[in-house]
């Protein structure tokens, strides 16, 4: 029997919540097809009244009635989200409110995209939970619901059989993860792949990249410095060769590299290189070959500064997100 997905759309909803998570899991139907596997998932759009529902872009996706949806035949259930004036409504339709608990209670599991996780909140099934919504919505969402553990700095939550994400293209990143959970990694790589994603996203990873934040505050050289950063984390990157590229003596550098990312140029590049280092870890490079990468060599320095910053080994972190060796 297939696993059923069913996806909520209310009127006004981001239309990448619902098409992301969808496109995920039909991925990984036609990989089980290619591979002469038979299909795992049926993919359902559902709403209040059924038919065409349109989302905040103007696009407007088919979806079934929850009247005709049996709550005890979904074995996934997820809510997109939306702005927040298209929230009330859907909160207070008397379909919504008597469906969505039903199946949440008969599901294997349930969960939101983004704003997705106020409908939950309001229905009294996150209390006592830890989630994550959009970085936008998180003081909203906690100031609201106080019994709801909000998790501000990553992009995926599970707790129990409660999945939460962030947001828009961070509900691609928990569908994949669900896609892990049900068929294995290799699979779910191959869906990632399909998409042409850059990487899969672990839900441990904060909404806030290093890299996004120092190009939204960068000006001037900074802009295509940290970018440079990025690319060249192998090299020595040291003040004095970083302010030469920057066309600034030392002593500038330091002081306006500070004031336009928020952070020392040491402690910047670090946390560049231990970002870039989990996510070779969850793709399995050996941690020679991930030291040399990201600019932590020899492999003992790079242990040294991982387990500094996070409490745990390269490679206990890796057994933990990958399974063991």
């Amino acid at each position: 029997m297939l696993h059923r997905i069913a996806i909520l759309v209310y009127p006004g909803f981001e239309i990448l919540d619902a098409t992301g998570p969808a496109s995920v899991f039909a991925g990984a139907n036609r990989a089980l097809a290619n591979s002469g596997r038979p299909l795992f998932y049926a993919i359902d759009m559902v709403s209040a009244c059924g038919g065409p529902v349109t989302s905040s872009s103007g696009a407007a996706l088919q979806t079934q009635a929850l009247a005709d949806m049996p709550p005890e035949r979904v074995d996934t259930l997820l809510l997109a989200g939306s702005e927040a004036e298209s929230l009330p409504a859907v909160m207070a339709e008397p379909a919504v409110r008597q469906w969505v608990p039903r199946c949440a209670e008969a599901a294997s599991r349930f969960g939101s995209i983004c704003a997705g996780a106020f409908i939950l909140a309001a229905l009294g099934l996150l209390d006592g939970k830890r989630v994550a919504t959009h970085w936008d919505a998180c003081a909203p969402l906690a100031r609201i619901y106080p019994s709801v553990a909000v998790d501000s700095d990553v992009l995926y939550v599970v707790d129990g059989k409660i999945w939460t994400s962030a947001g828009v293209t961070t509900g691609i990143d928990m569908a994949l993860a669900m896609v892990a959970c049900d068929l294995g990694n290799a699979l779910a790589g191959q869906v990632a792949k399909r998409l042409v994603l850059y990487a899969r996203r672990p839900g441990y990873q904060s909404q806030f990249s290093p890299l996004l934040q120092a190009q939204l505050k960068a000006d001037g050289p900074f802009a295509d410095l940290v970018t440079w950063i990025q690319d060249n984390l192998h090299e020595a990157l040291d003040v004095p060769g970083l302010a030469a590229r920057a066309g600034l003596s030392e002593r500038s550098f330091y002081r306006k590299f500070l004031a336009a990312t928020g952070q020392t140029p040491a402690r910047f590049i670090e946390t560049l290189r231990l970002d870039a280092a989990r996510m070779l870890l969850e793709r399995g490079l050996p941690l020679k070959a991930i030291s040399a990468k990201v600019g932590l060599s020899p492999t003992a320095r790079l242990t040294q500064v991982f387990e500094r910053r996070f409490g745990v080994s390269p490679r206990l972190f890796r057994e933990m997100h990958t399974g063991p060796e």
